[in-house]
Parts: structure tokens; C-alpha cells; sequence
């Protein structure tokens, strides 16, 4: 890793005027940038007192060897890995959670934006790109897992992913746990302060609904816990978006309990095979009435077949906490369309379940959990949706050809509810969608052909529109960890009723609008300012022509 290093005859400052003022392409605002990252790496020399890492050490320019490397290694969408695609002026990468309030400090002295990214499934780009200069602070060396089962909990840092976390719960126990995600590459930070949603939330809740506490770095600098924070930060973060009001460093986790075996299974059937649709709306009528120990989701994909015409599989994949036993008495009563056999089943703990949700081959060992990585070398558009009545049998067909002539890859997530989450108050967490959904969807769209993104974009929101008839609506509700920036300023569709709230606790503890990105939660008076630009927009286009 390259350091900072300078000519002793010439300070930083003459180096920039030098070289900038003898480029054709200097212009005073290129200037000023770095004249801003001269000032703004000096603040944090000053600043980065207690710390066991010199701020040195964790900065990388762009003229690093690594500074591409560590951009792109968290960068899962082809579509923000282009030449056009805006690069920050730096990146901080913390190896101690006391570089981050120097960060935050100094950024905001010198006027220069951040964004925080933690394990870089992003697929909308907003926590590391920007149509203005920034600044990337980067959470991966800031990982630690530190479990206490006497306790029942874990502190885990932001950059820490689930692959890490599952792999350190069951290094300490083998009948704990935590509800979170099925891709082991997820990155805390992002993941929790979104919601977080997996195997295990029909039982559990989401992620946010056992966390107990956080250290967060405010707009002020200051590292805070839940008790420092107060109850209506700690409440903003959990499903509200961490990034719209300060720089997450750690979760504590409250541990579940799980049985020393759990049971899964993973069906595959063909959509136009008869009766499969059959199958598929009797799903939607009891997945998320079964008991609360079941999940089942459905996975639908296309593939090639042997003739090279492309085919759409619907894959049943479940989770039960319990033996085969249970689980064949429960589908044999509530569900025998789908014929299950007790060869489907395996038993296995929960950690090895944890492998096989993510399709791990078997016999992997477990520690691969720990440095867990995958790359989709694609351009992608991401979705999400709530379903609250069941989609008609009649219509699924429409929905398989809809994908058929969609022309790219779609794969698709349906995960039901019921069962604890429809327990939960809607208030509880900033994450508002409880009661009444029966199923939650999530739509990936991939390409691989360069330059043909507006096209394929559009095909995205054409079959996002098509699908509209089924959605929840009044809002048509939306996922935060699905981050869609084609949803402009949708924040009541992520939190419905609980958004005016967020608003209120934005502005008492970011008034400035220092953590914001282009679907932040707004201060009042950037609200307002919203509301009256909307008005004279609507305004404008009832004048006659």
C-alpha cells in the first residue's frame, strides 16, 4: 500500500499548483478539489488521536496501485464500473473504529461529501458513486465478530459480512443464531440498517427486530451507543437507512436459538408443466399461514435448455426448525401439491443450512464463509415488491411470458410472511411492512451487452410496470434494501407511515443534511423545499400551451 510521501523542497501545496496550472485541462474547480484533499488529509493527520493506525495507512489515491482494486472489489454491477462512471476522490479505508469521527470531522470542515460502504451489494451505486466530488469511506478492514454466548449476543462491526458472523455464532455454539440474510457476502452495515430479511424471519423477525444496541459516528464527530444516541436514533437506524444519519461502525446482535438439526429441502419444477401453476397459487395461499418454524420460498429462473430456447424453472426452497419428521407431517397436511418425500429432506445444523440456502456445494468446508465472495460480471437493475393478494392462477402464465420476451435474464425471489412478522408492530422499526403482505419479491434483471443499458433499463420498469396489477398499492410499497432509484423521492413507499418520523429525527440530529445521498431521508426544510418545487412543477404543466 502506498503512503503519502513528499519532496522535501516542495510542499503538497506547490506540487498541486505546479501540476495543475501546467495542464490544459485545469480549470479553478479542479483546483479547488484538491486543494480541498490537501487540507482535508492534514485535518485528519491532526485529528486521528487514540488511534493504533496512522491515518496514513488507510488512505488510497487515485493514483495508488490499489486504488482501482479496492473501488471495484466491492462493486457487483458492471453498469457503475464504466470510465464514465465518477470515481471519489479518495478512499478511507479505517482499520480502527477511531479513523471514522476524524473522517466525518474533517469532511465536514472542508466542505467535501462521503459515502460509506460496507460489503458492496449496492447494485444502485449510491454508497460509492455521486454526480459530484466525494470522498469513499470503505468499511471492509473494520470486520471484527465478537461473540458472547453467556450473553446471547454479538458486537459486530460494519464491514463484517454474514458469511463471517454465521461462521463466528457457530464457532461458539451450535444451537444459536441470528435472522439475516442468505448471501454470505452481504456486508453488516448496509444490510441491518435496511432491515434485513432471511431463512429465518418467519420465526425470528427481521435483523433489525433483534438488534439492542449500536455505535454510530454523528454529523458532530462523536462515537455514540444506544444509551448516548437516545431511543429515536437508535429506532432511525434499524430500517431506516444508517447512511441518512451517520456512519454505522458496529451492531450488537441479540443471539436466537436454533436445534442442534434443522431441516430443508429444495424442489424444482418446470412453470409450463402442468399443474405447476397450480402448485404456485396454492403457495401463495398458505406459505405465510404455515407455522412459523416453516419458510418456503420460491425461486424462479431461466435457463437454456438442451434445444437452446430458454425456459423458466421455479425452484421451492425451505427452511424448517425441526426434523424431517415435522416437517413431512405439516406438508402432508397443508401442502401436498407440492409432494414432498422424505428423500427431499436433509437435516442438517443450522450453519450447514446457511451454505445450502446459498446453493454452496456440499462438503465445502465452512470456512469458506469467511472470505465468501461472488461477482456477477453483469450489468443488473434491481426491484422489489410487496404482494398482498394472492396473483390469480390464470394470470401466471402472463407472468412467464411477460420474462420470455423480456430479452435478459430475470431471476426472481418470492419470500413469505406471516408468522412472526406479521406479530411486529408497523411502528416498531422504520421497516414498515408487516401486516396484510403475503409475500415479498425480488426481481434481479441481467445483461451482458455493453452500451445497451437504457435499453435493458427499460425493460426493467416495463415489466416492473406490467407487474403493478398485483403489487401492494396506496403506496405501491418498496424494499430499502432493494434501493431503487427509480422510485424518485420514495421514501413513503420504503416507510409508509413511519417516514414523518424520520424526518423529524433527521433533522435533530443532521440539520446540515451532511449524510445524504440521492435517496436520503430529507431534513424538514429540505422536505419542504421538495413539497413546493413539486407544487410549481404541477403548477406549471396545468398552464395552457
Amino acid at each position: 500500500m502506498a503512503k503519502w510521501s513528499f519532496n522535501p523542497r516542495l510542499t503538497l501545496f506547490s506540487i498541486i499548483l505546479l501540476f495543475f496550472l501546467s495542464s490544459p485541462f485545469t480549470t479553478l474547480a479542479s483546483i479547488s478539489e484538491h486543494l480541498s484533499l490537501y487540507t482535508f488529509t492534514k485535518c485528519l493527520e491532526k485529528h486521528t488521536f487514540g488511534s493504533d493506525y496512522p491515518i496514513s495507512e488507510v488512505i488510497y489515491t487515485r493514483d495508488n496501485s490499489s486504488f482501482q482494486e479496492i473501488l471495484d472489489n466491492r462493486t457487483n454491477n458492471l453498469r457503475y464500473q464504466q470510465p464514465t462512471t465518477r470515481k471519489p476522490l479518495l478512499i478511507v479505508a479505517p482499520k480502527s473504529e477511531l479513523n471514522v469521527p476524524a473522517v466525518v470531522t474533517c469532511a465536514r470542515a472542508h466542505g467535501i461529501k462521503i459515502k460509506t460502504r460496507s460489503g458492496g451489494h449496492d447494485y444502485e451505486g449510491i454508497s460509492f458513486t455521486a454526480p459530484y466530488p466525494f470522498i469513499l469511506l470503505d468499511m471492509f478492514n473494520l470486520n471484527s465478530v465478537e461473540v458472547n454466548i453467556e450473553e446471547e449476543s454479538a458486537w459486530v462491526q460494519s464491514g463484517a459480512t454474514l458469511g463471517q458472523i454465521y461462521y463466528r455464532i457457530a464457532e461458539k455454539s451450535p444451537v444459536h443464531a441470528f435472522p439475516a440474510g442468505i448471501c454470505p457476502s452481504v456486508g453488516a452495515g448496509g444490510h441491518f440498517s435496511g432491515g434485513g430479511y432471511g431463512a429465518l424471519m418467519r420465526k425470528y423477525g427481521l435483523s433489525v427486530d433483534n438488534i439492542v444496541d449500536a455505535r454510530v459516528v454523528d454529523a458532530n464527530g462523536r462515537i455514540l451507543d444506544r444509551q448516548m444516541m437516545g431511543e429515536d436514533f437508535f429506532w432511525a437506524i434499524r430500517g431506516g437507512g444508517g447512511s441518512s444519519f451517520g456512519v454505522i461502525l458496529a451492531w450488537k446482535l441479540h443471539l436466537v436459538r436454533v436445534p442442534l438439526k434443522v431441516t430443508v429441502f429444495d424442489i424444482t419444477k418446470h412453470v409450463f408443466s402442468p399443474g405447476v401453476n397450480h402448485i404456485l397459487f396454492k403457495w401463495q395461499n398458505i406459505a405465510h399461514k404455515l407455522p412459523k418454524e416453516l419458510l418456503i420460498r420460491v425461486e424462479s429462473s431461466p435457463s437454456l435448455n438442451s434445444q437452446g430456447n430458454i425456459t423458466i424453472y421455479a425452484s421451492f426452497i425451505s427452511m424448517f426448525i425441526g426434523d424431517t419428521d415435522g416437517l413431512l407431517h405439516i406438508m402432508n397436511k397443508r401442502f401436498p401439491e407440492l409432494g414432498l418425500k422424505r428423500s427431499d429432506c436433509k437435516e442438517m445444523s443450522w450453519i450447514d443450512s446457511a451454505m445450502f440456502w446459498h446453493r454452496i456445494p456440499e462438503g465445502t468446508p465452512r470456512e469458506i464463509l469467511l472470505t465468501y465472495d461472488i461477482k456477477h460480471p453483469s450489468y443488473r437493475k434491481i426491484k422489489g415488491d410487496f404482494i398482498k393478494k394472492p396473483i390469480p392462477e390464470a394470470a401466471l402464465p402472463q407472468v412467464w411470458e411477460k420474462i420470455m420476451q423480456l430479452g435478459c435474464v430475470l431471476y426472481m425471489e418470492w419470500t413469505p410472511y406471516g408468522g412472526r412478522m406479521g406479530e411486529i408492530d408497523e411502528s416498531a422499526v422504520p421497516f414498515a411492512h408487516r401486516k396484510g403482505v403475503s409475500f415479498m419479491v425480488f426481481y434481479d434483471f441481467l445483461w451482458l451487452e455493453d452500451g445497451k443499458d437504457e435499453y435493458y433499463l427499460n425493460k426493467a420498469r416495463e415489466f416492473y410496470a406490467f407487474m403493478e396489477q398485483f403489487a401492494s398499492d396506496s403506496p405501491r410499497e418498496a424494499v430499502l434494501n432493494y434501493v431503487d432509484l427509480d422510485l424518485e423521492f420514495g421514501w413513503e413507499k420504503y416507510f409508509k407511515g413511519n417516514f414523518p418520523k424520520l424526518v423529524r429525527i433527521k433533522t435533530m440530529v443532521d440539520p446540515t443534511d451532511f449524510f445524504s445521498h440521492e435517496q436520503s431521508i430529507p431534513t424538514l426544510y429540505k422536505l419542504l423545499q421538495y413539497r413546493e418545487m413539486r407544487k410549481n412543477y404541477n403548477n406549471l404543466l396545468q398552464l395552457p400551451m
